[in-house]
């Protein structure tokens, strides 16, 4: 995340370091590492928390707009990386469920991670951002 920090603040973003306010009420041009989204589980019966490793709100945005979402996955070899796939594609569900499709969500990714995997986020309508290609963040507003 040290590369992500920098890469955000030679862009004039500014890191809030205690920042317990809601994500979606974050300042323009501010990030957050590990921040816990509320959810809604059993149709909005229960608020759960689900952590978020790096929340983004661009330069560029209005009031009701949503920061980007990040979810930085590391894997060393192929076969770690299978056994996490679904737990992008749960909290992407559960993101979705409780805010609506315009929720914003990208996975951050450095390693291995292979046709399969990419296939399966890609087809759960995740998109990704690999740490050596950054400069693809512009992509989502950043």
């Amino acid at each position: 995340m040290n590369a992500l920090k920098r890469w955000l603040e030679d862009r004039g973003y500014t890191q809030l370091r205690a920042y317990r306010g809601k994500f979606n009420e974050m300042q323009s041009g501010t990030f957050v590492f590990r921040l816990n989204v509320q959810i809604t589980q059993g149709g909005g019966a229960r608020p759960v928390n689900i952590p978020v490793d790096a929340v983004i709100m661009p330069s560029s945005a209005r009031a009701g707009d949503w920061p980007l979402l990040i979810e930085a996955k590391s894997a060393g070899d192929y076969t770690n990386t299978n056994k996490r796939r679904k737990e992008e594609a749960t909290k992407v569900k559960q993101l979705t469920d409780s805010y609506g499709s315009d929720i914003r969500f990208v996975l951050f990714l450095c390693g291995y991670f292979d046709s399969g995997y990419l296939g399966y986020e890609a087809a759960e309508g995740i998109d990704w951002v690999w740490e050596h290609r950054m400069a693809d963040l512009a992509e989502f507003g950043l």
